[in-house]
């Protein structure tokens, strides 16, 4: 697989590859990494994972008070929003497709991932090495990059399911990976969804 060059993606740029893979791993049915999860919604400030005595100004009526923010804030959580959106779609889509992925590919998968003297840049390759194969027997019916996105993620999803204590390793590198090979996709689909 072809990595292409990135210019390094920036705080923003990051923000949403984090939402968009949490959102996933969140909205993925059968998983097993729920306790580890929450952990890392904590850890990344995941809107899903505020601190209780955080107040957004939620209204009764399940509505936020958006007279009390900011316009960028206002802007900030209406991407949040679209990219959950976005993420719950592809979830139901990963969750056709996670019978695709045969077993002894996702177990040496997780074996890399348990390797704990791999560098980071060898773990993106065990994870780009293994999309190429799923990629190679999936069946093109939809766009290569929308593929290429949902079965990564669905790849960390299985690693996460396999060995729920990877959940942290596996979702940085794909964020990562997302980041240098997808993420203008990914940042199309947000901004068309805005639109």
């Amino acid at each position: 697989m072809d990595c292409k060059v990135s210019n390094g993606s920036g705080l923003q740029d990051e923000h949403i590859t984090n939402l968009l893979v949490f959102g996933f791993l969140q909205n993925c049915s059968n998983s097993n990494f729920h306790k580890e999860l929450e952990v890392l919604g904590r850890e990344v400030s995941m809107p899903a994972y505020l601190p209780e005595d955080y107040d957004d100004g939620l209204q009764t009526d399940g509505n936020r008070c958006s007279y009390f923010l900011e316009s960028g804030e206002r802007d900030s959580q209406g991407q949040e929003e679209i990219i959950q959106d976005i993420a719950r779609q592809l979830a139901q889509i990963g969750d056709d497709m996670d019978h695709s992925i045969h077993p002894g590919l996702m177990n040496n998968l997780a074996m890399q991932f348990m390797n704990v003297n791999l560098s980071e840049e060898d773990r993106r390759k065990s994870l780009a090495a293994a999309l190429e194969q799923v990629m190679q027997t999936y069946p093109m019916d939809m766009e290569e990059e929308k593929t290429m996105l949902i079965l990564a993620m669905l790849l960390a999803k299985k690693v996460a399911d396999h060995t729920p204590s990877l959940l942290r390793d596996v979702f940085r590198t794909t964020v990562n990976f997302i980041n240098q090979n997808l993420f203008t996709y990914v940042r199309n689909l947000v901004r068309n969804e805005m639109d």
